[in-house]
C-alpha cells in the first residue's frame, strides 16, 4: 500500500492516480486531517499492511524509524515533482516490491537516494536518475 501525506499537493495526487499508481493519502483514504507527524504517522503505518509512505517532511528521514512493518521515503524534491519521483522510485530495480523495501527509511532527491536499513548502521547511497 503507498501512502502519500497530506503535505502531498493535490495535482500531484491526481497525476500519480491519472497514471494508475495506487495511492492513499493522509486525511483523505486513510487516517485523519491534521494527524502529528511522528507521534501519530508511525502507529498508523504499524496498522497497515506493507506500507511504503511517501512524505516532504524531513523529519521523517531518521535510521531510528527502520521497522520490517513499513518504509518510508523523504522526498526531498520540488512540490510539483513528487508525482514522478514517486513512480519512477516504485519502478526502480532496486525498489520496485514492497519486500525490496521493507524496512528502509529513504531520503530520495533528483540525483541520489540515501537510506538507513534495519539493522545496519551504515547509511547507503544510489546514483538516481529520473
Amino acid at each position: 500500500m503507498n501512502i502519500i501525506d497530506e503535505n502531498v499537493i493535490n495535482s500531484q495526487r491526481t497525476q500519480l492516480i491519472d497514471w494508475n499508481v495506487s495511492v492513499k493519502q493522509i486525511g483523505f483514504e486513510v487516517g485523519r486531517k491534521g494527524l502529528k507527524d511522528r507521534n501519530e504517522i508511525i502507529p498508523l503505518l504499524h496498522s497497515l499492511r506493507a506500507p511504503t509512505f511517501f512524505t516532504r517532511d524531513n523529519d521523517f528521514y531518521d535510521k531510528k524509524l527502520c521497522h520490517t512493518k513499513y518504509s518510508i521515503v523523504y522526498l526531498k524534491v520540488n512540490e510539483n515533482q513528487v508525482a514522478e519521483n514517486v513512480r519512477s522510485f516504485l519502478r526502480h530495480p532496486e525498489f520496485n516490491t514492497f519486500a525490496k523495501r521493507q524496512g528502509l527509511v529513504i531520503r530520495l532527491t533528483s540525483s541520489t537516494v540515501h537510506y538507513w536499513k534495519i539493522n545496519l548502521d551504515e547509511e547507503h547511497t544510489l546514483d538516481w536518475k529520473i
